[in-house]
């Protein structure tokens, strides 16, 4: 494929998952609109997989002006060097000034390795996307007890992954036109892994990420028998339990229930943080949710002025309480 002049779009690698379009795709077309929108550049968007035609239509209607999609039964299943070879070749032939994808699985591993391919920089977990008065991407990423911008003025494409749900997901607008453009794939994919089989893992819990009730803890719990504590309240409430890096370093729970820039963003109605300092590399990941309360015995912690509610106590000594007068007042419910 021939180098063309530099294109200047925007661009979005999204993904799909059981056929179907990951939301954080979707939330990423719109995000790259608006730069796209101040930029006067078109959205172009890359989209791999057995049948990628019909979600091609909703990333149109979510914002984009051209997707290029590559239709193989050997695309079914994202494999790194497939996709790296596929990805990379269009980036150098259309050049252009933006490219970001989800931090998904697929992204966490395939961003680096395009970066790397593409000899240029990439910002990964960012919790926002501005442009400076360079209109550079000013990549926004929580740090020490802050936000830290980064930017790479001088390779392209400038890169960057996002999480879901740290952008809003934009309303489908089915009567926008656009382009799709079919790439050629060959019809033998020469991949150094094979994928012979998906076994997919059930899980009895919770999705984090659609959950209307949610609580969270982390080192705080102090040991396992803490945990357990925590584990009971959310199974009491009915909530989705999920932790910050500690709990999972401890092997208490798994990295699937890890909430924040490097985890999953959730929108809870209700979520309560159990023994968290308030750190912004997790707070970031719980920034949507409505009412917020936490328990932390230090009445200093930094977690108090980000709730609504907070309760100054050892949770190892208010859980079990906690828990019993819930309990009671379940039950009474139920007698009335």
């Amino acid at each position: 494929m021939e180098k063309e002049k530099p294109s200047g779009a925007v661009w979005v690698i999204a993904e799909l998952h059981d056929c179907r379009l990951r939301t954080v795709s979707t939330q990423l077309v719109g995000k790259a609109r608006s730069l796209a929108n101040k930029l006067n550049v078109p959205v172009e968007v890359i989209l791999l997989g057995e049948q990628p035609e019909e979600p091609a239509k909703n990333l149109i209607a979510s914002g984009a002006d051209r997707v290029y999609i590559g239709a193989s039964s050997d695309l079914a299943v994202y494999q790194s060097d497939v996709y790296a070879d596929i990805i990379v070749k269009l980036v150098r032939a259309k050049q252009p000034e933006i490219l970001v994808m989800g931090s998904t699985f697929m992204g966490r591993e395939l961003a680096p390795i395009l970066a790397a391919r593409l000899q240029t920089g990439l910002t990964a977990h960012c919790i926002d996307l501005v442009l400076d008065e360079n209109n550079l991407l000013d990549q926004q990423i929580p740090a020490y007890g802050g936000l830290l911008s980064i930017l790479c003025p001088e390779k392209r494409p400038q890169m960057a992954t996002v999480a879901g749900g740290v952008f809003p997901t934009p309303e489908l607008d089915s009567s926008r036109k656009g382009e799709v453009v079919r790439l050629e794939i060959p019809t033998e994919l020469s991949a150094r892994v094979r994928t012979l089989e998906v076994v997919i893992e059930s899980h009895d819990e919770q999705s984090l990420e659609s959950a209307a009730f949610i609580v969270a803890a982390g080192a705080g719990a102090g040991d396992a028998k803490g945990w357990n504590q925590i584990e009971a309240l959310a199974a009491t409430l009915n909530a989705a339990l999920g932790c910050t890096r500690p709990a999972v370093d401890e092997g208490w729970t798994d990295l699937e229930t890890m909430i924040g820039q490097s985890g999953k963003m959730v929108s809870p109605q209700f979520y309560i943080g159990v023994g968290l300092s308030g750190e912004l590399q997790h707070m970031v990941g719980v920034k949507g949710a409505q009412i917020m309360a936490a328990i932390n015995n230090d009445p200093k912690s930094p977690v108090f002025e980000q709730v609504d509610y907070g309760v100054v106590e050892d949770c190892r000594t208010f859980l079990p309480l906690f828990i019993e007068r819930i309990t009671a007042f379940q039950e009474e419910r139920v007698t009335c």
